[in-house]
């Protein structure tokens, strides 16, 4: 029996992420908003191009086609589109088969008030002023920046890569860092809570619920031995030991895990980004989204003290 959708791993997402829609966008800032209508009724069967969170997107619906009976993951469309503009995006969506049913489209209006309406673990959109208001407003969000995308038709797995602190965890250790720049204080402070977890970040949910995704995997491995997993999940931070601890016993507490985690003490993630080639990593601070190709999707999580202040924090 499929899940309803309160039991689902939900992702809303803006037509902006999932399509390239900068023709359509010099046409609006350009002509006005009756030019772009104009524009999209004359071109509503020629699809978008693909946009930096396509190749996420169709690798996450895939988790349904592995458990059909549980339907355990769902994307929905919030758009700034109106329902007659936003028909260029659902013929769109209909070309690549995406499994993409459920959508509320706001008419020139901020669409992410209605990111808890859909149990949404995840909105993503490149309006960052519709993101900040989400963050402000307690919802999980991230601005999807631009980048090359490159959607390998033969590779099914679906990597994901998280920061830790401002994105699964909250910002308590990042505003120690942040009271004086010191490494050492941010380091004793962590050493002392070892054995405390960390409260939730904004994407905590997310995480858990993937989490729960790989569990369903492991237990079709196990009935399944050629079934190919599709989840790979990782956690890339700054951090190193001793202060890695604490990541330890917040996941563990959670009862959650990553397939990968990566200690840099301080390196350029770009050097782990750039082999493990994720569809999408998440991190609080826009100085650690950047890679030399650019060729990563990156996502920024405008959350916490991070987003307050300049200095780069672990």
């Amino acid at each position: 029996m499929a899940y309803p959708i309160e039991r689902k791993l939900v992702i809303s997402i803006a037509s902006s992420a999932l399509f390239n829609l900068s023709e359509s966008h010099n046409v609006y800032v350009n002509s006005g908003v009756d030019a772009y209508r104009l524009h999209q009724e004359k071109n509503i069967d020629i699809p978008f191009p693909k946009g930096v969170a396509f190749p996420f997107i169709k690798r996450f619906l895939a988790i349904n086609k592995a458990f059909p009976d549980q339907s355990p993951v769902e994307v929905v469309l919030l758009s700034r589109n109106s329902p007659e503009t936003g028909l260029r995006v659902f013929r769109s969506i209909r070309h690549y088969d995406l499994d993409i049913t459920r959508a509320g489209f706001m008419t020139g209006s901020s669409p992410y008030e209605y990111i808890p309406a859909f149990n949404s673990s995840l909105f993503l959109s490149g309006n960052e002023a519709d993101v900040r208001k989400a963050v402000e407003s307690h919802y999980p969000a991230g601005v999807v920046l631009p980048s090359t995308v490159y959607d390998d038709e033969h590779d099914n797995e679906l990597r994901i890569a998280f920061d830790f602190d401002g994105v699964i965890a909250d910002d308590e250790a990042e505003s120690i860092y942040k009271k004086n720049n010191d490494l050492d204080e941010f380091e004793a402070h962590e050493t002392e809570k070892q054995s405390i977890p960390h409260k939730p970040g904004p994407l905590a949910d997310l995480f858990k619920k993937l989490s729960f995704m790989q569990k369903l995997e492991e237990r079709k491995l196990k009935k399944d031995p050629d079934y190919k997993k599709i989840l790979r999940i990782a956690i890339i931070t700054a951090r190193n030991a001793p202060s890695h601890e604490r990541v330890v016993t917040t996941l563990k507490n959670w009862g959650v895990s990553a397939d990968e985690s990566f200690f840099l003490g301080g390196m350029d993630k770009s050097r782990i980004l750039t082999i493990l080639k994720p569809h999408m990593f998440f991190d609080d601070q826009l100085s650690h989204l950047q890679s030399p190709a650019g060729d990563i999707p990156m996502v920024h999580i405008p959350f916490g003290i991070a987003n307050r202040s300049s200095p780069s924090a672990p």
